[in-house]
């Protein structure tokens, strides 16, 4: 019997330390999964800083100018992807943003010029992006309708909006950009306080509140609730079709204020304003922590991978790389975080496909 008692307890001194390292083994993966974005960020601009300074003696961090273009290159990619992150948490994903903030974009424009002929020069800017955002909501409304009550999957139903709102943007710009006369409209776009843009600080403070409706409020729980479990959250009393339709609203307006913004930036409105937006959205959500299996992600993570993406392209111009480069890099930052992310789900316990 004390030889079985030894040979117990000295099993259970060889498998303890075992067991501990596949702790700290997971731990440690799941931590760089929830800062993987902060960690590519950081990876990034080290590499442009040496870059710089072996290649010309100048500098990419210590500039003023490069943060402020950094940023203004992310504000109209982040628009969308803060929507997206909703949409993505709750276990969808909407295809149909980029053309949705082409569509805002151009309605922007000609509202604001025809509300200039009636209206002074601020009440027409407002009026232009108030347009802007509640003709976004339009095929919002259609694509929450058709994903909540008909059941049409996500992919589809976006994507099959994604073709309407191009084909609508085209026909009211005419095939054309819309020129914005409207002196406020372009200093919303091109104006700063204090050195800082407006368009910056409006981002921001849009940013603020929809991190704390996500993080703060019974909407946001339920909207990470829904991508946790959908069953569960049913069982739990949740509105899910409800919801969802609220989801794809709000990721429409999200990309309508984009939209806005954009022809503020441009002083014009472009049928194709978000077009090559789309993929920079869903991997800034996805860089910055979301998983597509639903159930995670912040905006903080999603503010964190538009940071990426931008320092990415503007980074690349400004050490003067061939712009495909670009797509390259991108691509392959979507792949490690997907690959980061099946890591986690793997040591979690996550469903994993087969």
């Amino acid at each position: 019997m004390t030889d079985i008692n030894t040979m117990t307890a000295s099993a259970e001194k060889h498998v303890a330390p075992q067991a501990d390292h596949a702790e700290v083994g997971k731990t440690l993966v799941q931590r760089i999964a929830q800062l993987r974005a902060w960690l590519f960020l950081a990876a990034l601009i080290i590499t442009f800083e040496i870059w710089a300074r072996l290649s010309f003696d100048g500098t990419f961090v210590f500039s003023s100018f490069n943060w402020q273009s950094v940023a203004v290159f992310a504000v109209a990619p982040l628009l969308i992807a803060i929507g997206q992150t909703y949409v993505i948490i709750s276990g969808g994903i909407d295809l149909s943003t980029g053309f949705i903030m082409g569509l805002a974009a151009v309605v922007a424009a000609h509202v604001t010029n025809i509300s200039g002929l009636y209206l002074p020069v601020p009440l027409a800017m407002l009026a232009g992006i108030i347009c802007a955002v509640l003709a976004a909501g339009v095929p919002g409304v259609i694509n929450g309708l058709l994903i909540s009550r008909l059941k049409v999957p996500p992919f589809i139903g976006t994507l099959g909006m994604f073709g309407v709102a191009r084909g609508t943007a085209f026909l009211l710009a005419g095939g054309t950009t819309v020129p914005v006369s409207n002196d406020w409209f372009a200093a919303l776009g091109n104006g700063r306080l204090m050195g800082i843009p407006y368009l910056i600080m409006v981002t921001a403070v849009f940013v603020l509140i929809m991190h704390y409706v996500l993080s703060q409020t019974r909407f946001g729980q339920h909207n990470y609730a829904i991508g946790a479990n959908v069953q569960a959250a049913r069982r739990a009393g949740i509105d899910i079709k409800k919801h969802i339709l609220k989801l794809y609203i709000l990721s429409a307006m999200c990309a309508g204020l984009g939209g806005a913004l954009y022809a503020a930036r441009f002083t014009a409105g472009a049928a194709q304003a978000g077009e090559p937006l789309l993929l920079d959205s869903v991997a800034a959500v996805v860089i910055g922590g979301a998983s597509l299996f639903g159930g995670s992600g912040s905006i903080i993570g999603t503010v964190a991978g538009a940071l990426v993406i931008a320092v990415i392209q503007y980074g690349l111009v400004f050490l003067d790389v061939e712009p495909f480069w670009q797509f390259i890099a991108v691509g392959v930052v979507i792949i490690i975080s997907v690959l980061i992310d099946q890591a986690q789900r793997r040591f979690s316990g996550g469903k994993q496909d087969e």
